[in-house]
């Protein structure tokens, strides 16, 4: 049986800029092939199950030739495989998609085109640079810098230069004084307004100004890197007064998030609003226990109005639960049982399943959970507590303490390690790394076994995580509350004290 192959692009970097088709098609992956242009924080959207082949491609070095990557392409489709073609920026904008395409017609095979948000666009946006703009230009004019070995540009110079409107060259860095070179000699004026945009989108973006005459000397200055592209045109002259990315508070910061992946969402929503660089790469992953026994049976003496209170430590726990309690029955088994949750992330949860919680505690950790939800119980209460297998004794050596209080702890899911991939190579130029528990800080741990942990900067959800990070070398810094929002603060006031020593 034959498979399919999906020629997907990733976007300029942000991985907010891949779009929902991409996503989608990516998340049902069995095999990714993967371009070195395709930016991290994506790469980290890519399935634990599915295969990784990298043919990686930057100018002049090619981990696989093109060649090869058709070859790779038919060869996995032919053995039944859904085949992700990943490729950085719109794999039909110079990213030789065409050429991809003609052995699989060739077999026959069937294939889908997912476009990508262009760099040609989209970076000068992040740059505060319009492509257009009816007071300067136009037209835009997308041209391709790279040039085959041992050939000449086949570019008409001199038609561009009469367009007058926006060039924007892609793959041109290495180039730059030819290309320069030959706008000059077709007759555009050495003053106009230039600049070369380096890594666009993610957090290391750079804007170097200049003009057509002295671009070239004034990149060598400061030794620009690629994935970089050349604009020409007068709009560059709108880069410093519409230059809105540089005025976020979290602009210029690569952050690591390691939620479990179904919960990872939130926090990397929060991080990008606020101008960084996110990469996701969930460092546990929560499963139902393989024996539902006691939780089933916890659930019949539910549903006979057995527990007065039903207490839940985490969103994972809630998810769990009542994902087997719909299987036996349905929310009139609660019958009158009073909730409570350990925060806020918790209590959403909760509400997914139209219920809100009774009760959460001042702080939000297991010894302050119970600690308070023992004052507010009545003599004799019976209390449920479905939760990690692993759930620290804390939260029922304080219910314990309370008048004649029943506590049944019932292991509802296990915690598991999930990093995966090259986990360390998504560490490069990361300034932060995000823990929300224990947990995430030893999965990450364990997933990244050739990582110098002690130059790893922590922001950490709360005291015990943070201990859990210093253990292994980290510096930490703690959120002042358990919750997202106060997290995404700790990142703020890490960076501000991070860039302020440094």
């Amino acid at each position: 049986m034959k498979g399919k192959v999906w020629l997907v692009g990733a976007g300029p970097g942000d991985v907010g800029l891949m779009t929902l088709k991409g996503r989608e098609v990516l998340q049902n992956a069995d095999v990714v092939v993967y371009d070195a242009l395709v930016a991290p924080g994506v790469l980290g959207l890519i399935p634990e199950g599915a295969r990784r082949v990298f043919a990686g491609k930057r100018s002049g070095n090619h981990f696989l030739r093109q060649e090869e990557t058709n070859k790779v392409l038919l060869e996995e489709a032919l053995a039944g495989n859904r085949v992700v073609r990943l490729k950085g920026g719109d794999p039909f904008l110079f990213g030789r998609g065409g050429e991809e395409l003609e052995l699989l017609v060739e077999h026959d095979i069937p294939y889908e085109i997912v476009p990508g948000v262009t760099s040609a666009f989209a970076v000068p946006a992040y740059c505060g640079i319009p492509v257009t703009h009816r007071d300067y230009c136009s037209s835009v004019h997308v041209v391709t810098g790279h040039r085959r070995k041992g050939a000449g540009y086949d570019i008409d110079f001199e038609a561009l230069a009469r367009t007058k409107g926006t060039l924007i060259f892609l793959m041109g860095i290495a180039a730059l004084p030819d290309i320069a070179g030959g706008l000059l000699s077709a007759g555009m004026a050495p003053d106009t307004p230039a600049a070369v945009l380096e890594k666009g989108t993610m957090a290391a973006q750079r804007t170097i100004q200049a003009t057509l005459s002295t671009l070239a000397a004034a990149c060598e200055r400061v030794s620009v890197q690629t994935p970089a592209i050349i604009v020409v045109g007068r709009v560059c002259e709108l880069a410093g007064r519409f230059a809105w990315r540089d005025r976020l508070p979290l602009s210029g910061v690569k952050v690591l998030v390691t939620r479990p992946r179904e919960l990872v969402s939130g926090m990397a929503t929060l991080l990008r609003e606020r101008g960084a660089e996110v990469v996701e790469l969930p460092a546990i992953r929560t499963v139902p226990v393989k024996d539902m026994t006691q939780v089933d049976g916890a659930i019949e003496n539910l549903a006979r109005g057995g527990f007065d209170w039903l207490v839940f430590t985490s969103p994972s726990g809630v998810g769990i639960f009542f994902d087997r309690l719909l299987t036996l029955h349905d929310l009139r088994a609660l019958n009158g049982v009073k909730l409570a949750a350990i925060g806020q992330g918790t209590q959403k949860a909760l509400l997914k399943n139209c219920l809100r919680a009774d009760f959460l505690p001042s702080v939000y950790d297991g010894e302050t959970l119970g600690r308070e939800l023992r004052e507010v119980c009545a003599p004799g209460s019976r209390i449920l507590i479905p939760r990690a297998a692993i759930g620290n004794r804390e939260l029922i050596e304080e219910l314990e303490k309370g008048d004649r209080l029943t506590v049944v702890d019932v292991a509802t899911y296990d915690t598991e390690y999930a990093v995966n991939g090259d986990a360390t190579a998504l560490m490069d130029g990361v300034d932060f790394a995000v823990f929300t528990s224990a947990s995430t800080v030893r999965g990450f741990v364990a997933g990244t076994p050739g990582l110098d942990h002690t130059r790893v900067k922590a922001v950490c959800i709360g005291k015990q995580t943070a201990a859990e990070a210093e253990k292994h070398g980290m510096k930490s810094w703690t959120a002042e509350k358990a919750t997202l929002e106060a997290l995404a603060d700790a990142v703020e006031r890490a960076a501000g004290e991070w860039k302020t020593v440094n």
